[in-house]
């Protein structure tokens, strides 16, 4: 069943698995201002914490001073790609999951994401409801671990 939230965004209902679920805080770090507004308030509807950059430097520095749940990243940014920003966290043996979302939707590209840390791969466009579960099951994974 989908659910409609303000500003168009949709959202699958999780049942009982929804309602013991907390709230998470999340870095989005994403240059196109349309999908970072899209993300954010999707998000913040759920009752979730979000912190955001436009670019990849001020994407490393947050991810490198903040804790967060999840990382969402997009690959092509300014300042820093975010193949760069994700090999950095890595090296400094931060762990937190993190999702790529990209418009480089090639096989190739995707692998290429997953092999520098990524623990996940969204291509653009996509459905919230998609990046939601997928969210939620990184962060699921990350816990048990």
């Amino acid at each position: 069943m989908q659910k409609r939230l303000s500003g168009g965004l949709d959202r699958v209902r999780m049942g009982d698995w929804e309602s013991g679920f907390q709230a998470m805080k999340v870095l989005a770090v994403e240059d196109d201002q349309e999908v970072l507004e899209y993300v954010e308030n999707g998000l913040q509807e759920l009752g979730w914490t979000i912190d955001t950059a436009s670019n990849g430097k001020d994407g490393l520095f947050l991810a490198m001073n903040q804790q967060y749940d999840v990382i969402v990243l997009d690959r092509m940014l300014p300042e820093v790609n975010g193949i760069k920003v994700l090999k950095a966290i890595r090296s400094c043996d931060d762990q937190t999951p993190v999702l790529i979302l990209s418009a480089l939707e090639q096989v190739e590209q995707r692998v290429e994401g997953l092999n520098a840390g990524g623990d996940d791969y969204l291509a653009k466009p996509f459905a919230f409801s998609e990046l939601q579960a997928r969210l939620m099951a990184l962060s699921k994974r990350s816990n048990w671990t």
